[in-house]
């Protein structure tokens, strides 16, 4: 597999421009996951604290570096601050933890993961700590505690010149807080990550990051898929077998899957994809042999919709019995 080609971040740093995301993967088969994508030509995987499976994936990472496969400063790794942590106090150690579990002297990138303050759960009392203060509680709810952003802000940029990371960005904020954020940042958030696919093309949001020097990965490019098990979604919101997909799928002689993420890079998006299956590790990295025209861009581009699966305003209060909205 050639290499992967590489979005410019603020400061130079050369970020593949397609990723493996590490949400919902089982941490038994993450070791061995990890092994397959490096062989296939991945070097950006993206993963979280919340996700529960950081031990699992520094597992396969050391596997990979210590059998030869590529060099640690070959690799990009991605990691999030949970929203129990935004706290000053528990910013370092949150992601001294994360660097502990994933194996590691420093992150490629940091980034908030949502702008969302809960009250500070001690990692002695339950890591990952989760939505609820307390699960086991009669009812139980979040428990959203005031913390300035700029407060956080400025602890994750003592993690830089900590060396504990090398860039800082944010997770699933609007142009109106990135605003506000430039505003006093003495570092700018060089990433932004929010959902991302046909049905939800957030047009106007990524064009105010490519103006301001933002790169955004785009998590969940195939839209719905990710959703259904988890009653997020139905099934007939899948991106994969759209009309327009299918028929420009047929018509190039590649997958669903593939025009989606050929779409999503060629928008000037870093898409991080997930499976657990080899042949569509493979799959989701050959797309570098074949360009969509403007025609077929602007065709899928006019999918949009604004279906947006992962919203904490309805999840939160489904799931959580806490009504808290981050984007209205």
């Amino acid at each position: 597999m050639d290499s992967i080609p590489f979005f410019e971040t603020a400061d130079g740093g050369r970020f593949p421009s397609v990723g493996l995301g590490t949400w919902k993967i089982p941490s038994e088969v993450l070791p061995d996951l990890i092994g397959d994508a490096v062989s296939l030509g991945y070097r950006h995987f993206d993963c979280a604290c919340d996700y529960g499976n950081e031990e699992a994936v520094g597992e396969g990472l050391r596997r990979v570096v210590s059998h030869g496969l590529c060099a640690r400063e070959d690799l990009w790794i991605t990691s999030k601050l949970w929203n129990t942590y935004h706290h000053p106090d528990h910013v370092r150690a949150a992601c001294e933890r994360t660097l502990k579990d994933l194996a590691l002297d420093v992150l490629d990138l940091y980034l908030i993961h949502f702008p969302v303050t809960l009250n500070y759960v001690p990692f002695e009392e339950r890591y990952p700590p989760g939505w609820f203060f307390n699960p086991e509680a009669e009812n139980p709810v979040m428990k959203h505690v005031p913390i300035p952003l700029a407060d956080t802000w400025g602890a994750m940029e003592g993690l830089i010149s900590a060396g504990l990371v090398k860039r800082i960005g944010v997770c699933n904020f609007s142009t109106s807080l990135l605003r506000d954020l430039l505003s006093y940042a003495s570092i700018p958030p060089q990433v932004l990550q929010v959902e991302m696919h046909p049905f939800l093309t957030q047009q106007r949001l990524l064009r105010y990051c490519h103006e301001q020097g933002i790169v955004v990965t785009a998590f969940s490019p195939f839209g719905a898929s990710s959703y259904v098990p988890l009653h997020m979604a139905d099934a007939s919101e899948s991106v994969l077998i759209h009309p327009v997909v299918t028929e420009l799928a047929l018509t190039r002689g590649k997958t669903a899957g593939q025009i989606l993420l050929r779409w999503a890079v060629q928008r000037g998006t870093v898409p991080i994809p997930k499976t657990q299956m080899r042949e569509h590790l493979r799959e989701n990295l050959t797309l570098f042999d074949f360009e969509l025209s403007d025609e077929e861009m602007a065709r899928i581009d006019a999918l949009d919709r604004g279906r947006r699966f992962n919203d904490p305003a309805e999840f939160c209060e489904r799931a959580f019995n806490t009504f808290y909205p981050i984007f209205d």
